[in-house]
C-alpha cells in the first residue's frame, strides 16, 4: 500500500478498482468520464447517487454507515475516454471540509487489496474536491492524488468539467388572503447538493426554503469590472481583473502560478516554457525568471524547472510568487509561455494558467486559454502592485510571435 500525496500518481495493475472515500461526516461522491478535451461528453458521463452506473464506471451508496465508492473498470471504458475524476462534497449543504479531512482508498476490486490512500492535506472553505483521478497515459492506466478545492460544491465542479446544472426551482408563495395585505414571495431555496438537471428523471418538487444556512455562493465567472475572492475561486476571462483580497485584506502573501497544457496531437512533444517578467513603476524590465534562470529577485520568484514535453495531468511548470518578499522597485509582473519547440498554439490543448494559495493550496483563480490563435507566446496574465499596497490579477490572453521569454519583454512592458 502507497501513501500518496498531491501530484503523485501509481500504475494500475488491476483492471478494475474501487475507490472509497471516508470522512467523519457523510460524503457524497460521484465519478465523471472525461474525453481527451477534459470534459464530459453529454450528462449521462456523470455518475452519482442518482445516476449510479455508465459505461465502465459505477456508484455505490455506503447508506451513511458505509463510504460512498466508485468503480473504474478501465477494459469497459468506451474509447475516447481518458480519465475518471473521483468528486466528493459532504451531504450537508454548505458545509466545508474544515476539520474533516477525507481520506480516499484506492482497492483491487477483485481482491479488495489496498492499493493505495490519499488524504488532501490543508482543507479549509472547500464545499467540494476533486479528490483522486484515474487515467490513462502512454497506454497505461494509473492513479493520481489531486486533491483540488472548489468553494462552489459539487455544482462548481459539474459546470467546471461540462455537466449541465439547473438549480432546484424555488418554492411557489401561498396565495394572500383577500383582506390581507401582498404577501411577499417566499425566498428561493438554496441549491441542493447535487446537480438537477432534466436527465435526473425531471425537475425536482417544490419545497419551502429550509432554516439552515444556504450553500456557499457560487463562482461565477467574472463580470465587468474589478472583483475580490470573497465569493471563492473565481473563473477569470480576457481582461477581467480579480483583486486578491477577501474580506477587505490581502488574502495571501505566497502564490503559485501553475500553467499546464498537453499536446494536440499524439506522438506531437510541445515544449511550452513557462516565465515571469518582473518590471518597475515606469515599465522598466528588472529580471525574467525562466527554465534559463530559475530565482530572481533575491529568491522572491522561483522557477520548478523546464518540462520539455507537458506530459502528465496536473500543472507542467510552477512559478512560485513571495509576494511579501518582492522588493519595493518591482511593481509589475507578466506571466508569459512560449512554444520553445515552435509550434502554435493552435496545435497545444487544454492550456491554462492558475493562481493558489501556497500555503493552503486552495485554487484561488482559474484563467482557461480559449481562442487560440496561431502564434508561438502569449502573455498569460499580470500582476499589479496598487497604491494601496495590494496585488491585483489581470488575464491577459494576448498573443505575440516570440519562441523566447526575451521576445516577450517589450510588449510585455507595453502591455502593463
Amino acid at each position: 500500500m502507497t501513501a500518496m500525496t498531491p501530484g503523485s500518481n501509481l500504475p494500475l495493475n488491476a483492471v478494475s478498482v474501487t475507490v472509497d472515500v471516508a470522512a467523519p461526516v457523510r460524503l457524497d461522491v460521484s465519478g465523471l468520464l472525461l474525453a481527451a478535451d477534459g470534459k464530459v461528453r453529454s450528462d449521462a458521463d456523470f455518475i452519482f447517487y442518482n445516476q449510479p452506473s455508465g459505461p465502465g464506471v459505477s456508484h455505490r451508496s455506503g447508506g451513511g454507515s458505509a463510504p460512498d465508492s466508485i468503480t473504474v473498470d478501465t477494459g469497459a471504458l468506451p474509447p475516447g475516454i481518458e480519465r475518471i475524476v473521483v468528486t466528493a462534497s459532504p451531504d450537508a449543504a454548505g458545509q466545508s471540509f474544515q476539520g474533516i479531512e477525507p481520506t480516499a482508498t484506492v482497492r483491487d476490486t477483485a481482491t479488495g487489496t489496498v492499493i493505495a490512500t490519499f488524504t488532501p492535506p490543508r482543507l479549509g472553505a472547500e464545499t467540494a474536491l476533486v479528490v483522486v483521478e484515474v487515467y490513462q497515459r502512454g497506454g497505461v492506466w494509473k492513479v493520481r492524488a489531486v486533491g483540488q478545492g472548489y468553494a462552489n460544491g459539487l455544482a462548481g465542479i459539474a459546470t467546471d468539467f461540462g455537466v449541465s446544472v439547473d438549480e432546484e426551482p424555488a418554492a411557489a408563495a401561498a396565495p394572500a388572503a383577500p383582506a390581507a395585505p401582498p404577501v411577499p414571495p417566499a425566498p428561493p431555496a438554496p441549491p441542493v447538493s447535487h446537480p438537477v438537471s432534466p436527465w435526473l428523471g425531471g425537475p425536482a418538487p417544490a419545497q419551502a426554503a429550509p432554516a439552515a444556512p444556504p450553500a456557499a455562493p457560487a463562482a461565477a465567472p467574472l463580470g465587468a469590472g474589478k472583483v475580490n475572492l470573497d465569493k471563492g475561486r473565481v473563473s477569470l476571462q480576457k481582461n477581467q481583473t480579480v483583486s486578491l483580497v477577501k474580506g477587505g485584506r490581502p488574502l495571501l502573501s505566497q502564490v503559485k502560478m501553475g500553467l499546464g497544457w498537453e499536446p494536440a496531437f499524439r506522438g506531437a512533444d510541445i515544449d511550452l516554457d513557462a516565465s515571469v517578467i518582473a518590471y518597475g513603476p515606469q515599465r522598466n524590465h528588472i529580471d525574467s525568471c525562466y527554465f534559463g534562470k530559475l530565482s530572481i529577485l533575491g529568491g522572491a520568484i522561483k522557477h520548478s524547472g523546464d518540462n520539455l514535453t507537458g506530459e502528465g495531468a496536473g500543472d507542467d511548470e510552477v512559478i512560485v510568487v513571495d509576494l511579501g518578499r518582492i522588493p519595493a522597485e518591482a511593481t509589475g509582473l507578466v506571466f508569459t509561455v512560449n512554444s520553445f519547440s515552435g509550434q502554435k498554439f493552435t496545435e497545444v490543448a487544454k492550456a491554462y494558467c492558475r493562481l493558489v494559495d501556497a500555503a493552503s493550496g486552495e485554487e484561488l483563480v482559474r484563467f482557461d486559454l480559449t481562442g487560440a490563435e496561431p502564434q508561438t507566446g502569449v502573455m498569460m496574465a499580470k500582476l499589479i502592485k496598487q497604491f494601496s499596497g495590494e496585488w491585483e490579477m489581470t488575464a491577459m490572453g494576448d498573443f505575440v510571435k516570440s519562441r523566447t521569454v526575451r521576445g516577450m519583454v517589450k510588449p510585455a512592458s507595453q502591455a502593463l
